[in-house]
């Protein structure tokens, strides 16, 4: 298409003709470009996640030690009737616990509080609890306790997580 005018209307003006668009150098030059930082990107990606953990692992090893401990700060923490039973998983459920009686508690695989069968695909997961007298600020050591409960994934890292329980 020939040129008329001027060529003011804000066009290039090549050798008679106007340029509408991108040339081919242009295009390829675009493509590179667009190419190369997406293969940097990927590259990044690639080697974040290789050397990351396993996410959906690790959330069930948190899950099931929050759980855990959550379990135990809701017993209580002196017994009524001064009578206390170790927690295995077969009285787990079925008997009266205080929060020391957890003391030594490990599990091969993650049971649910009133079941015998492990939960589905938590099976090679383990959980073990320790609990010690520990002051907590104003509160003496023998009326608060730090729960440490820890959890082994299947590929044998070790997640714990603590909390305390005070005799209130």
């Amino acid at each position: 298409m020939r040129g008329l005018g001027s060529g003011s209307s804000g066009q290039n003006k090549v050798r008679g003709y106007f340029q509408l668009g991108a040339s081919l150098v242009e295009l390829i030059m675009f493509i590179v470009i667009v190419s190369v930082a997406l293969a940097g990107i990927l590259l990044l990606m690639n080697t974040v996640n290789k050397t990351s953990s396993d996410p959906l692992v690790h959330k069930q090893a948190l899950a099931s030690a929050e759980s855990l401990l959550e379990e135990i700060q809701l017993q209580d923490f002196v017994s009524a009737s001064g009578s206390t039973h170790m927690v295995t998983q077969a009285n787990r459920a079925s008997e009266y616990h205080i929060v020391s009686d957890y003391n030594g508690f490990a599990t091969s695989g993650i049971y649910p509080v009133s079941g015998v069968s492990v939960i589905t695909g938590l099976g090679s997961y383990n959980a073990s609890v320790a609990i010690t007298n520990t002051a907590l600020g104003s509160i003496a050591a023998g009326s608060a306790v730090l729960i440490t409960v820890t959890v082994t994934d299947p590929q044998k890292n070790t997640l714990q997580v603590s909390g305390y329980r005070t005799n209130y």
